[in-house]
């Protein structure tokens, strides 16, 4: 890649794109049965701040960490839950659902990307939400960049 190009964050649409998907997402979330449930407490700013998480793992401004405390917070938010497989999968598959109903950009290597971040931060967040896990000391905020096809001409 490079200096031209644009972040992950520039080319999901920024700031608004990334509301929009949460928004219709948990819109989406609350009528789900494997879902509803997990969020049934939600903060009804709770999509918001999703948003706000991505657009600085994408490379975007870093309001999560300046607004709600950074990676040590989302582990917090997750520390405790249980979360299961099945829970995991479905969320994934609507947010990917959802991207595709909000119009986020569907070219290969955006979509490789996108969804590489959601299977490794949703595996994080099962395995820290088991009970007895504690918070890791050190827990910098991960940023996530363009995946590199294995072949390009």
């Amino acid at each position: 890649m490079t200096e031209e190009t644009p972040t992950l964050y520039e080319w999901a649409g920024g700031a608004e794109a990334l509301r929009k998907l949460f928004d219709r997402f948990y819109e989406h979330v609350r009528a789900d049965d494997v879902l509803a449930p997990v969020f049934a407490g939600m903060d009804a700013e709770h999509p918001k701040h999703v948003a706000a998480w991505l657009g600085e793992v994408f490379g975007g401004p870093k309001d999560y960490s300046t607004q709600r405390g950074g990676h040590a917070h989302m582990i917090g938010r997750h520390l405790g839950r249980a979360l299961t497989e099945t829970q995991r999968r479905r969320w994934v598959a609507l947010l990917i659902d959802t991207a595709d109903e909000v119009g986020l950009p569907d070219d290969p290597e955006f979509r490789a990307s996108f969804v590489g971040y959601l299977e490794w931060g949703t595996r994080m967040a099962v395995m820290l939400s088991q009970p007895g896990v504690e918070a890791p000391a050190d827990s910098p905020m991960p940023t996530w960049d363009w995946a590199l096809p294995p072949y390009q001409p």
